[in-house]
């Protein structure tokens, strides 16, 4: 099978989802001519032409306004955003209007928009430019939000957001982009709200997310030489959440882990941790449940401030040891 960048895997997926249906356009900054912030697009705009794939203003709230209204009409809109901090600047579209409206009007409508985020820290872009919000989004009910966390299931998953009648939230980790995995070259579609085991183990279940599962395996591979055997859950999606493959993993291992770059408070973890205290897996702990997620601090300038301000491999592979050994 050949391989893909991860970037090379969106571009591939947004080409099939245009070339199948003449309702799915592209719409941001920058994705025309220039080919995207981080050159994701490509030459798709000479591709299919500016009608389709539209160099937008800097104004998000217009932006996705614009998305919302098109998607009412019967188009399939993809939105791009520079950066996933952008979506605070269109919040009233995404959580007042795309979110809402099915349920407002008694479900006689659809939303069927996909808005795009280039997330996470690693890059030295500082505080506005390294958020990872996708708790926020995930919060509201009416959207769905996505991880995908490898160049197949980046395709998988935003074929089936372009497909899907409600309005999906697809957050792509920076560093991920020029990550290389083998990719299918059909069109083909990971179901939203199915998590996937990329690691069996017996002895913690790790939730992860994006990024977070690269270094959540890295830190397995290391307590492997300790004899600790770290199962890592790839979770993929925010909302809904697959909580039944979780329960059915800790009631294996009788321990969790919930990885995440975050901030830790009210970040997803809270609520997978919230799930299983309210779940039959509740009885099967036998420590405490484990949270490692970003620091209480916007993401510094400063490269070595910046790694520390989100979970590294030395720190989860000291959590998960701590956690198996009960030093919690």
């Amino acid at each position: 099978m050949r391989e893909l960048t991860y970037a090379q895997a969106i571009q591939e997926a947004l080409a099939q989802a245009m070339d199948a249906d003449p309702a799915v356009f592209l719409m941001g900054e920058d994705i025309g001519v220039y080919g995207g912030a981080f050159q994701v697009t490509g030459d798709l705009v000479h591709r299919y032409g500016e009608d389709r794939v539209m160099d937008a203003p800097i104004s998000e709230l217009g932006q996705a306004g614009v998305a919302v209204g098109a998607a009412l009409a019967g188009c399939k809109p993809v939105l791009e955003f520079q950066f996933s901090d952008f979506a605070t600047l269109a919040m009233e579209q995404i959580v007042n209007q795309a979110a809402k409206l099915r349920f407002m009007l008694g479900g006689k409508v659809n939303v069927p928009l996909v808005m795009r985020f280039p997330a996470g820290s690693g890059t030295g872009a500082a505080a506005q430019h390294s958020q990872s919000l996708d708790a926020w989004l995930a919060h509201v009910p009416g959207l769905k939000v996505v991880q995908p966390s490898t160049p197949a299931d980046v395709k998988g998953m935003l074929l089936a957001a372009i497909d899907d009648p409600d309005p999906v939230m697809v957050f792509e980790h920076k560093l991920l982009y020029k990550m290389k995995g083998d990719v299918p070259e059909e069109p083909y579609r990971i179901p939203i709200g199915k998590a996937h085991v990329a690691r069996a183990g017996r002895d913690v279940t790790v939730v992860a997310t994006s990024i977070m599962v690269h270094k959540s395996l890295e830190a397995a591979e290391t307590l492997a030489a300790e004899g600790i055997d770290v199962e890592v859950i790839d979770l993929r999606t925010l909302r809904p959440i697959d909580t039944a493959t979780i329960i059915e993993s800790v009631k294996k291992t009788s321990r969790l882990a919930c990885v995440y770059e975050g901030v830790k408070t009210l970040g997803i973890g809270a609520e997978i941790a919230a799930r299983i205290a309210e779940s039959e897996a509740f009885d099967y702990l036998d420590a405490p449940i484990l949270r490692l997620g970003g620091a209480e601090s916007p993401i510094p300038y400063n490269p070595e401030l910046e790694k520390a301000a989100v979970p590294q491999v030395p720190g989860i592979v000291e959590g998960l040891r701590n956690l198996v050994k009960g030093r919690l």
